[in-house]
């Protein structure tokens, strides 16, 4: 089985305008990507005293996900559409299941709900939401959004958000249903526990070492065996290069370097990820600086894994 290739795709490309956001969007397919994937933050932190050093810029531009994913549903036909990932303990989870299955209903079926805990307190706290307790929050919540998609009727006793769930109804169902795909990011044991116990497969960002990743990939499975769930049937993915940090010269050039990209996705391969997505955003700081320029990476890269990968 050919290895699924996803981009994630870059906010940045908002500064060309909205037409060639959407061609961006439609070239991602007709290339022949699998998976399209947007990141999440609603707002980001200035470094400041007392709060934790941002691992980002404040400034950087980032373009709401699920808002984004329906614009480049209406101009896509056959990619799945994702995130990768949304923060879900800072969002009102109610919310999320009614978008998500807008998302999968105007798409056709095409939705993958990409999930994590965040680690940015200080957008918790701009959004009127708890940080420390976010990970209990954060399971009880994909109980509560599955809830909504399979049951007709929604009777919802959590400890969390049983308040606004009783007697209610949500209409339509995504086309998946309940089975609409739950793919958790993170690299915790927590995060190793909620995939085994929801997930239908790992996101599981950058990773180098090949033990750390069986031996994620091991607890995931003992965790999916306990809950009486099919371990074959999760899916894992692994990003081939995050964004540079400021100043990390080699990194900045690496997807303008397609022998590693290649050598990255099979390493990848090689330690089990059955899908290794590529970060648009990194890029445009390889000297990608146009949506056309982009493209043109992207099209080189696909038609280099694909040859050479599978």
């Amino acid at each position: 089985m050919n290895l699924k290739l996803a981009v994630e795709f870059p906010s940045v490309a908002y500064r060309e305008g909205p037409a060639l956001v959407a061609r961006l969007a439609k070239g991602i397919e007709e290339i022949g990507y699998d998976q399209l994937d947007m990141y999440d933050h609603v707002v980001m932190g200035y470094d400041v005293e007392g709060r934790p050093k941002s691992h980002h810029s404040a400034n950087m531009p980032i373009l709401e996900a699920l808002m984004t994913l329906s614009f480049a549903a209406a101009v896509t036909e056959r990619i799945v559409l994702g995130t990768e990932v949304l923060v879900l303990p800072q969002r009102q989870p109610i919310l999320v299941a009614k978008q998500f299955s807008t998302l999968d209903t105007l798409s056709g079926g095409r939705a993958r709900f990409g999930i994590g805990i965040g680690w940015q307190a200080s957008e918790y706290e701009a959004l009127g939401e708890r940080f420390e307790d976010r990970g209990k929050r954060m399971d009880e919540a994909i109980e509560l959004i599955q809830t909504c998609w399979r049951e007709e009727r929604i009777d919802f006793n959590g400890a969390y958000y049983n308040p606004v769930a009783m007697a209610m109804a949500m209409e339509p169902k995504p086309p998946q249903g309940g089975d609409l795909p739950v793919w958790v990011g993170g690299r915790s044991p927590a995060a190793f526990r909620r995939v085994g116990k929801y997930g239908n497969g790992w996101l599981c960002g950058q990773v180098a070492d090949a033990d750390f990743a069986r031996r994620s990939m091991d607890a995931i499975r003992e965790v999916a065996i306990a809950a009486r769930r099919d371990p074959a049937a999760i899916g894992w993915e692994a990003m081939i290069a995050s964004p540079p940090r400021p100043g990390d010269s080699k990194t900045k050039a690496f997807y303008a370097e397609p022998d590693r990209v290649v050598a990255r996705a099979s390493e990848l391969e090689a330690m089990g990820f059955d899908g290794v997505a590529l970060n648009a955003t990194a890029i445009f700081e390889s000297g990608a600086r146009k949506v056309e320029m982009t493209l043109d990476t992207l099209q080189l890269l696909h038609d280099r894994l694909r040859a050479e990968v599978g």
